[in-house]
């Protein structure tokens, strides 16, 4: 009797002690649970509701990160800015904003540049970052992109400076050869010779401003808003008839040829500043008793096909280091003969932005000691309109030019306009 009674108190106590373990059991296994793991941090129930979709509609770079420093979800662009490496923030001044962010509940903010990754050279990429708390537990890092803004800042002052240095120079002249003339005025001939001289500063500064204005106003407006059937060979008359004077005087012949009849869509008045540009070009920077041609053609192109135009002249020729820069705004190949022919630096600006508000482009041959070949290439009138409403990327405000590694030989000029 008394054996059974310990067996069955036995089997009692066996009874409760599983259950209770089962039960410890029972709970450890939900506290576990419960627990954020390495893979649980990167799943999208850890964050609050509604900041998954807040953070995929924000354009700048976000990181969230946990009290582990881990990374609980990062959108793409902060993978390809190079932010997140290996499921870890990886740029150590962020990652210790964040700490203290952790630590103080501050919200902080700080400009940063990084190496740009992937290009072989050495430009820096400026960000913006900002750091917050989210929740109790998550940090949140969101990174702005200031490289494209802090570019066009630098092109705007570079441009602002370069305008201020091109008004100061014929302004200072007038300044100086009046008071000449006031010291002069006795002496006809020196009042004659300054009065002069002051005409040609006033050339030069109204020329200045007045290009300043076709570049604002080539920036700005849409030209194919009053876009129309424009034919070539008035375009390409209206260019000779602009620089016969000066050709005249340098006895340089204008010979114009190609095939007739061509017509492109666009903005008249544009077209024939762009065109009347790079024929003034050619004869400012070509000896006296050579030749400027110019030539038009149709090329095919698969969206259509396209009108090239094409300046050549014996001039002086480009180097190969000025090609790439001779379409910004105020560069000059040659300043001493710029400032002889009363050139702005800003005729090739203009033509670069005309091409592009019509969908076409302009290219550079050249080589020093033979002459320099322009090209136009525009949108052929009624072949593809589609085509004109397409820009091609300028780089920058100022941009590459696009250039040929061999020059195109115009056609044979039947004409000879005197």
């Amino acid at each position: 009797m008394d054996v059974n009674a310990a067996v069955a108190a036995a089997a009692a106590i066996a009874g409760v002690l599983t259950g209770v373990i089962a039960m410890l059991a029972f709970r450890f296994s939900e506290r576990e649970q419960k627990r954020p793991t390495r893979t649980s941090l990167h799943t999208d129930p850890v964050l609050p509701p509604g900041v998954d979709t807040v953070l995929s509609v924000l354009r700048s770079s976000a990181v969230v990160l946990d009290e582990g420093d881990g990374v609980v979800k990062a959108s793409s662009a902060a993978y390809s800015l190079g932010l997140v490496r290996g499921g870890k923030l990886a740029i150590e001044p962020m990652l210790q904003m964040a700490r203290d962010t952790r630590r103080d509940g501050e919200i902080r903010q700080v400009e940063l540049d990084l190496p740009r990754r992937g290009t072989g050279r050495g430009e820096a990429l400026a960000v913006s970052a900002r750091v917050a708390p989210l929740g109790s537990r998550l940090v949140l890092l969101l990174v702005e992109d200031l490289t494209e803004a802090r570019r066009i800042e630098a092109v705007r002052r570079d441009f602002v400076a370069n305008v201020s240095h091109e008004l100061k120079t014929p302004v200072g002249a007038l300044s100086l050869l009046s008071e000449a003339v006031m010291g002069a005025s006795d002496d006809p001939e020196a009042v004659e010779r300054f009065a002069g001289r002051m005409q040609i500063e006033a050339t030069r500064l109204t020329n200045l401003v007045q290009e300043l204005i076709d570049l604002s106003r080539v920036q700005n407006d849409d030209p194919l808003e009053d876009a129309e059937p424009v034919r070539v060979d008035e375009l390409v008359a209206e260019a000779v008839d602009r620089c016969r004077h000066q050709a005249g005087a340098k006895q340089i012949t204008i010979a114009a040829g190609g095939t007739a009849a061509l017509r492109v869509w666009g903005h008249r008045g544009q077209l024939a500043a762009a065109l009347g540009n790079l024929v003034e070009n050619a004869v400012n920077y070509s000896p006296a008793r050579t030749r400027v041609g110019i030539a038009a053609r149709r090329v095919s192109a698969p969206g259509g096909d396209l009108i090239e135009i094409s300046v050549t002249d014996q001039g002086i020729g480009i180097s190969d280091k000025d090609k790439e820069r001779i379409f910004e705004r105020f560069y000059r190949v040659d300043p001493a003969r710029s400032r002889q022919t009363g050139g702005t630096g800003l005729g090739l600006a203009i033509v670069k932005h005309v091409a592009a508000s019509h969908g076409g482009q302009v290219t550079v041959w050249s080589s020093e000691g033979q002459g320099s070949t322009f090209t136009l290439r525009l949108p052929e009138a009624g072949a593809s309109r589609d085509r004109a409403t397409h820009h091609p990327d300028l780089d920058d405000e100022d941009g590459q030019p696009h250039t040929e590694s061999s020059p195109y030989e115009p056609h044979p000029a039947p004409e000879v306009l005197p």
